[in-house]
C-alpha cells in the first residue's frame, strides 16, 4: 500500500492559456470546481494520506487552494526556483518523501485506475517504476508504450499517429531510494532521462486499466472534461 503523493503541478500551461488565462491549468474550472479538487478526491479515494506538491509557475494560487482543501499537516510544498523538467520537480520532491515508495500524477490529468492495483504489481515485483498504461485508438497526441507479455515495458516510441495502442497515462508507482540514488542534472526529463534507460534494464513494468482518462492540457480536451469529467468520477 502507497499512501503518498507527488503532485506535479509547476507546469506552463502553454496550450490551455487561449481559454484559461489567469489560472495554473491545475486549477482550471471543471464543472465549477478546480481540475486538482477533482484529482485530488480520486487520490484520497485510492488511499493516499500525504501530498507533495511539486510548484513552479503560479505557485501561490496553488499554494491558497490547498491549504483551503487539504487538512494541515496532509500536505507539503516542492516549490522550483527556475524550471527543473519533469525529472527534475520529482527528484526535488522525492527528497521530502518519507515513503519507499510514493505514486507520481500529472495536476492536467484525471487517470481513474485503482492505486492499490499498481501499487501491488509495483511492490510485489519489486520495480523501480510503474506506469499506469491506457489503452487507446487513432492518437498521434502521445507516444505509445511497448510492454511484454510480463507487463514490462520495453520501449517508448515517438508522438505520431497510431491505429492503437498504450500510452503513458501519467500516473507512476516510483522506488524513491533508487530514483534519488542516480545522478542527474539538475533539470531533466523524466520520460526521456529516466524511463526510457531504466526500461532497457527491465525495471520499468507497466499496468494496463481501462480506466477513464482525460488530460486537460489542450483546449478541445479542456471543454470535453466540462461534459464527461463528472458522469465518471
Amino acid at each position: 500500500m502507497i499512501t503518498e503523493a507527488i503532485v506535479l503541478a509547476g507546469g506552463l500551461g502553454t496550450r490551455l492559456k487561449a481559454v484559461v488565462t489567469d489560472l495554473p491549468k491545475s486549477l482550471a474550472p471543471v464543472a465549477g470546481r478546480p481540475f486538482l479538487a477533482y484529482l485530488l478526491d480520486h487520490a484520497k479515494k485510492q488511499g493516499i494520506e500525504k501530498f507533495i506538491f511539486a510548484l513552479g509557475y503560479k505557485t501561490e494560487q496553488i499554494e491558497t487552494f490547498v491549504r483551503k482543501y487539504l487538512p494541515e499537516g496532509t500536505y507539503d510544498l516542492s516549490i522550483e526556483k527556475k524550471p527543473l523538467g519533469t525529472g527534475g520537480a520529482i527528484y526535488k520532491a522525492c527528497k521530502q518523501s518519507s515513503s519507499a515508495n510514493i505514486i507520481v500524477l500529472n495536476a492536467d490529468t484525471y487517470y481513474g485506475i485503482s492505486y492499490p492495483q499498481l501499487a501491488g504489481m509495483h511492490e510485489q515485483r519489486k520495480a523501480a517504476c510503474t506506469l499506469a498504461l491506457k489503452p487507446m485508438k487513432e492518437f498521434e497526441r502521445y507516444g505509445a508504450v511497448d510492454l511484454d507479455e510480463e507487463n514490462t515495458i520495453r520501449g517508448f516510441r515517438e508522438k505520431k499517429y497510431q491505429s492503437s495502442g498504450l500510452i503513458n497515462g501519467g500516473v507512476y508507482a516510483l522506488r524513491v531510494e533508487s530514483f534519488i540514488q542516480k545522478s542527474f542534472t539538475e533539470t531533466f526529463s523524466f520520460e526521456k532521462d529516466y524511463l526510457e534507460p531504466e526500461c532497457l534494464k527491465g525495471n520499468i513494468l507497466g499496468l494496463v486499466s481501462d480506466a477513464y482518462f482525460i488530460d486537460i492540457g489542450v483546449p478541445e480536451d479542456y471543454q470535453r472534461a466540462q461534459q464527461e469529467l463528472i458522469a465518471h468520477i
